[in-house]
């Protein structure tokens, strides 16, 4: 059977690595042409040779425009169109606001919402050409707080609410919009966090369903290749954050304050010394802005 996304062109940032990698192996198999957007040169020309030669990459920093346009004009160049756009690329710093990197917690903010909106603007011209689809990649700490996660909640939140009001503004175009909410996903980023913090891993451990345990990268990326399929509003990995969204002010209440924050009194004072012996604000695998993953 032909899958619908046979011939289809998929722009995907964050493609170097994890989730951005294996949506586009999965997408490729069902027939999509694939265009890699993301910071390290390297991996992104391995995964186009492994995918086959009918694929692009492209180096570009979510946060610069002049490069994601470059890569927007070079995927038309290549294939003439954009028919579906994974807004993926995402980072989670180290630290508390009182104790942490202000640089860091800006550059949360800047990759994951900032970019979002970089990559939306660069992409709709032709989005509304192909009444395509753009697929926004959220999280459930769009609904979820966590103490330490200030400033990748606010990302997350702040990404949830640009595609729910930038669906209405695209779709007189025939454009949908989506956004995709996952709790842990076994990726570099979740990884490198539980590694980076012990406080942070057991913090995860206590954590109830849906929030507690992980997924793996390949269910993650199954979910949002049938999500491009068939042009889902919503996205949910696992699929019981439907529920946790559908009594999300439960969820920031100030019954759930007294609840997190009994445990926060002394895992948030432990994870700040941790960030302080560890020495750096993001994990051994995030791509700073020259391409190369951080020192450390």
């Amino acid at each position: 059977m032909t899958s619908v996304l046979s011939g289809r062109v998929v722009l995907v940032t964050g493609a170097a690595r994890g989730i951005g990698a294996h949506t586009a192996r999965l997408a490729a198999a069902r027939g999509a042409r694939l265009a890699l957007v993301g910071l390290e040169p390297d991996r992104l020309a391995d995964l186009a040779r492994e995918l086959g030669g009918q694929h692009a990459w492209f180096r570009a920093d979510v946060t610069d425009q002049a490069a994601l346009a470059a890569a927007v004009r070079g995927t038309l160049d290549r294939y003439g169109r954009i028919d579906a756009v994974v807004a993926n690329a995402g980072v989670a710093n180290r630290g508390t606001v009182a104790a942490g990197e202000v640089a860091a917690l800006v550059r949360t903010v800047e990759v994951n919402l900032i970019g979002v909106i970089r990559t939306a603007s660069a992409t709709a011209a032709a989005l509304i050409a192909s009444r395509g689809y753009l697929l926004i990649v959220s999280s459930a700490a769009a609904f979820a707080a966590l103490p330490g996660m200030a400033a990748y909640c606010a990302s997350k939140a702040g990404a949830e609410q640009f595609g729910n009001a930038l669906r209405l503004e695209l779709a007189h175009h025939g454009v949908s919009v989506g956004t995709a909410h996952m709790s842990w996903v076994d990726t570099d980023l979740v990884r490198d966090a539980k590694d980076d913090l012990p406080a942070f891993r057991a913090t995860l451990d206590r954590m109830p369903w849906p929030f507690g345990g992980t997924t793996s990268v390949q269910v993650c990326a199954a979910a949002f290749v049938r999500a491009i399929e068939r042009r889902q509003r919503r996205v949910y990995v696992p699929a019981g954050l439907a529920v946790a969204q559908a009594v999300r002010s439960l969820l920031v209440s100030p019954v759930s304050d007294r609840i997190i924050g009994r445990s926060a009194r002394t895992s948030v004072p432990a994870m700040e010394a941790e960030v302080r012996a560890l020495g750096r604000a993001f994990g051994r695998h995030t791509a700073a802005p020259g391409g190369d993953p951080e020192a450390g």
